[in-house]
């Protein structure tokens, strides 16, 4: 079985990229807390790195911010690459299936809801955005075009109407 949990803050704005196949893709660090203090009494934080394609690709991009806190399902995954001076690079990662929001309006700061100046997000705090993980994986090396403002393929309209 190969399932992780997280909630967590992000730790910057998520951006939201194309694949050269025009498939959103969001990468993105969720810093959660560790359960136990130091012994210096501070309490220490992981940072760990993840992606999601697609509906959560474009949900993350349009609805959360840095410092956004976000429970995250999905499966740790390992990858290899060459970067551009022939060295071979490893990355392990979350691969996000589902996403929540866990802020209320009020806690997302800055006036707007889920730090969405545009749009109005859910009406709820807990929304789910559920899509199979990806059958390819992008090369690293890929030249994305940015494009966030695509809104198409959320699960709810800007009306607070989910289409589930």
């Amino acid at each position: 079985m190969n399932k992780v949990i997280l909630m967590g803050r992000l730790t910057k704005d998520p951006e939201v990229k194309t694949t050269g196949s025009n498939i959103p893709v969001c990468s993105f660090t969720v810093a959660c807390d560790r359960r136990f203090k130091s012994q210096n009494g501070e309490r220490q934080s992981d940072f760990i790195s993840c992606v999601a394609w697609r509906q959560q690709a474009t949900l993350l991009g349009n609805y959360f911010h840095k410092g956004s806190r976000i429970a995250v399902v999905g499966s740790l995954q390992s990858r290899s690459y060459d970067d551009q001076n022939g060295q071979k690079r490893y990355v392990t990662e979350v691969v996000v299936e589902e996403i929540e929001f866990v802020d209320t309006k009020s806690e997302s700061g800055n006036g707007s809801s889920y730090g969405a100046p545009a749009q109005q997000a859910p009406s709820t705090a807990s929304v789910v955005a559920q899509t199979p993980p990806p059958a390819q994986q992008i090369d690293p090396g890929f030249e994305p075009s940015v494009d966030s403002d695509d809104v198409t393929n959320l699960p709810f309209d800007v009306n607070n109407t989910f289409n589930f």
